[in-house]
């Protein structure tokens, strides 16, 4: 019998990774229903492959263009309600949840309540809702295996191992397309250049947090919520190779680490076929020519968001939900030339300080965090444009 997959997000990066794995795994994996926003060519293209028994588009105008072309074979269902539904459904297993922001969160509860194993790859729903994930994880009795490359690299390190053992987790980072640069030299940068990033190929909402460190800022909160390991047992340092994924360092101070090509295809093929393992060809890492591995410091002071993040993170209940908004917004606000570079973090900041954080008792309480914290980050984006014009 076929495992029967759901792959939420399937014409983004990670969704193309997933599918190449689905590719190179065969047929004993089925893919039983995809999502997109509304990439309709993109997600054409899925359906003639893969033939997915299930369709969600999530912007409807998109989803009355794929009617038009689908053919028959498959259910179509419109909006971002329907996400949930397709991750719940009794004839899937497991869930790859490639989705970029907020739209996560429901399904990944949706799914884990059902029982699902869920791979997930998407920050936001560890971030925004962690209480509700644990608990949806306790009531439904689903598995919840991290994609992404730190988390998925701290998941194996720690396999196994007594919490007891461990004194302290690290996660890597590249530094993204502007490491070493100062906050002053931060000013000028354009949005093209944040979204070249020197290693990973990944879709513009990520690079461009790849690039303010608020990518490794939200993996820093992730991180605590996964492994349930205190925020100051949490560290980050830059490595600009991209081999090593994570380290576990242990109270004799030794280190364990992990190695691997930096592609998605490795975390998520482990997702899906965990606890085995199977071949990835030409994935080897050749020791003899890696060279130098190096690591320094993150700094906090050109790049505040990453400390921004451990504030929240600190403060709990809500605010993880606050940051997590206010930062969809600015970064957004910075690709569509509104605000500058170094002004993501300051909106961020606005939105934090302005959102009381509040404890985390339903789903309503997150949500309202995060519409809170996108009005005041918006009104902060609007105040500067509007300084700005002046």
């Amino acid at each position: 019998m076929s495992v029967r997959i759901a792959l939420l997000g399937c014409t983004g990066s990670i969704g193309g990774a997933a599918l190449a794995v689905l590719r190179r795994l065969g047929p004993e994996y089925e893919l039983y229903g995809v999502s997109a926003h509304s990439s309709v060519e993109g997600l054409l293209d899925c359906c003639r492959e893969f033939r997915p028994r299930r369709v969600v588009l999530c912007d409807p105008e998109s989803a009355d263009r794929f009617a038009r072309h689908r053919g028959n074979g498959c259910r179509l269902d419109a909006g971002e309600g329907s996400l949930a539904d397709l991750a719940a459904d009794p004839n899937v297993d497991l869930i790859v949840n490639a989705l970029v922001g907020a739209v996560g969160l429901v399904p990944t509860l949706a799914a884990l309540e059902a029982g699902k194993r869920v791979a997930l790859a998407n920050k936001e729903p560890l971030v925004m809702g962690g209480p509700l994930v644990r608990r949806a994880l306790q009531r439904g009795g689903g598995e919840l295996i991290p994609v992404d490359s730190e988390h998925s690299a701290l998941f194996q390190l720690l396999e196994g191992r007594p919490q007891s053992d461990v004194r302290r987790l690290v996660i890597t980072a590249s530094g993204g397309p502007f490491r070493g640069r100062s906050r002053e030299e931060l000013a000028e940068v354009t949005p093209a250049q944040a979204l070249a990033h020197p290693t990973w190929s990944m879709g513009p909402k990520i690079s461009v947090d790849s690039a303010t460190l608020a990518n490794k800022g939200l993996e820093v909160i992730e991180a605590h919520v996964l492994f349930a390991v205190p925020y100051a047992s949490l560290s980050v340092v830059i490595h600009p190779q991209s081999v090593v994924h994570g380290l576990v360092e242990l109270l004799d101070g030794s280190f364990l680490a992990h190695l691997g090509t930096p592609t998605m295809e490795l975390p998520l093929q482990y997702a899906l076929t965990y606890p085995q393992r199977r071949p990835v060809p030409d994935s080897a890492l050749c020791l003899r020519e890696l060279g130098s591995l190096t690591f320094e410091p993150a700094d906090e002071i050109a790049f505040p968001a990453l400390a921004l993040a451990r504030r929240a993170g600190e403060a709990g209940g809500t605010s993880p939900a606050v940051y997590s908004a206010a930062n969809e917004v600015a970064n957004l606000a910075f690709r569509q030339g509104r605000i500058s570079f170094n002004e993501i973090p300051d909106a961020i900041e606005h939105a934090l300080e302005t959102v009381v954080g509040e404890p985390v008792e339903g789903l309503e309480d997150v949500l309202r965090a995060d519409a809170r914290a996108r009005a005041a980050a918006e009104e902060w984006v609007e105040g500067a444009t509007l300084a700005r014009e002046s």
